[in-house]
């Protein structure tokens, strides 16, 4: 049995990660104050060129401050999404993080675990306990990488590496969606089978589980994971359409240059839009090579002000402030009604609406998608969509209405429950590790 100081959960999200560790006035675990504030904590790291190396490695920001840097030029590279990571052959392979310096990706991936066990030992020893945190649930999700189990098994080692390499000696793993219908078990006094729909920023997982206040008190509940599914679709997936569908239209994005010798007009190079909209690749457009090339496409549009647009948020570094607000408009739209967007910021009293038809349409194949998924997680079950008594959505991007709606359709006699779209799954692992280690 493990004191009640000495565990620990960590939910490791694609966009944000979450940490619960034991109260010390009571039972139960709590929520770490990752950043001032914030709970969660983007899952980011930005390498700066300048400045020396320390116990810890080179010099770096985490989170919020990561993306802050990355955002307003500090010369250097932010790594995120790096879940991604796992599963790929990069995990063994070095990266340049710039002036000169080079980092594993593994290593990339164990310094961010180490800051959140920093933190959560941090907010341990300040709420007084006294122990280390060196034993740990770990979230994942169902499938690190789709329909290729040894990948997906060498996902989950290396994360489990990595967690073993910044200290922690005892480690588990439980499905994220899994974790999450443990949050919700603790809120109800009947037995029920629950579809739990976690959707986030880089998958929409979907789990059946049975769940109870008797089933509550085992430990070992694989019995009760009826099936499990999910696909790498999700809220920056919804993003980067919206910005499309919307934005980049005004900046030239499926639009046509002039008709030459009697051609008919053409489509101009869509690749700058997507690199636009892909929050990763948004700041390889801004490149001397890059803008000189876009420069002088200048012919290639029929309509000039498209261009010059376009120019405009590249030599003025805009990028990222667009897919902000596409993200923001999607949240706007999210819960029914229009919205519009400012871009005044590109062109004077510049701006575009966006309807929440415009947001359907752009998402719908997505959305589609999605939902399937939520249906062949029932029929892996062997149960039909009339079985399922509740249907309990968790994850960032299940705050866009549209899509709980449609996968509401299908279980018309489940009851919809929203679980803390940031906090369900840390909360359940949370549950979890209580259980596993004060057995």
């Amino acid at each position: 049995m493990s004191s009640p100081a000495t565990f620990c959960a960590i939910d490791f999200g694609t966009s944000n990660s979450a940490i619960a560790i034991p109260r010390t006035d009571g039972p139960g675990m709590r929520l770490v104050e990752l950043e001032p504030g914030h709970q969660t904590m983007p899952t980011a790291v930005f390498y700066f060129v300048e400045g020396r190396h320390d116990a810890d490695g080179p010099p770096r920001a985490f989170g919020r401050a990561a993306v802050a840097a990355y955002v307003e030029g500090a010369e250097g590279r932010l790594m995120r999404s790096m879940k991604s990571i796992l599963g790929s052959g990069l995990i063994d392979q070095t990266t340049d993080v710039g002036g000169g310096r080079g980092v594993k990706y593994a290593d990339i991936l164990a310094g961010y675990l180490k800051r959140l066990r920093q933190c959560a030992t941090t907010s341990a020893l300040a709420a007084g306990a006294a122990a280390p945190l060196n034993h740990l649930v770990l979230g994942r999700p169902v499938f690190f990488v789709d329909g290729e189990p040894a990948r997906d098994a060498a996902a989950q080692a290396s994360l489990e590496a990595a967690a073993h390499a910044v200290g922690f000696n005892d480690v588990h793993f439980q499905f994220e969606p899994i974790a999450a219908a443990f949050d919700y078990e603790s809120q109800i006094s009947d037995e029920r089978i629950v579809l739990v729909a976690d959707i986030g920023g880089g998958t929409s997982d979907f789990s059946i589980v049975r769940v109870g206040p008797e089933r509550m008190k085992r430990l070992d509940r694989r019995d009760d994971i009826l099936a499990n599914h999910g696909v790498h679709i999700a809220g920056t997936d919804f993003d980067r359409h919206i910005e499309l569908a919307s934005i980049l239209r005004e900046l030239g994005y499926r639009s046509h240059g002039p008709e030459r010798a009697g051609s008919p007009a053409r489509e101009v190079p869509s690749g700058v839009y997507f690199d636009l909209a892909t929050w990763h690749l948004i700041n390889t457009v801004y490149s001397p090579g890059r803008v000189s090339e876009l420069r002088a496409m200048k012919s290639f549009y029929g309509n000039q002000v498209h261009h010059q647009r376009l120019m405009t948020v590249i030599e003025d570094h805009l990028g990222h402030e667009l897919a902000a607000r596409a993200e923001g408009a999607k949240i706007a739209v999210s819960g029914g009604g229009d919205t519009e967007i400012d871009l005044s910021l590109v062109e004077r009293g510049l701006s575009v609406p966006l309807s929440e038809k415009v947001a359907v349409e752009s998402l719908d194949a997505d959305i589609n998608r999605i939902v399937q998924a939520g249906h062949e997680t029932v029929a892996q079950a062997g149960l039909k969509p009339e079985q399922i008594d509740a249907l309990y959505f968790t994850g960032g991007s299940t705050g866009l209405r549209l899509l709980a709606d449609r996968i509401s359709a299908g279980f018309p006699a489940a009851a919809a429950v929203r679980g803390d779209r940031f906090a369900s799954v840390a909360t359940g692992l949370g549950l979890h590790a209580a259980r596993l280690f004060r057995q």
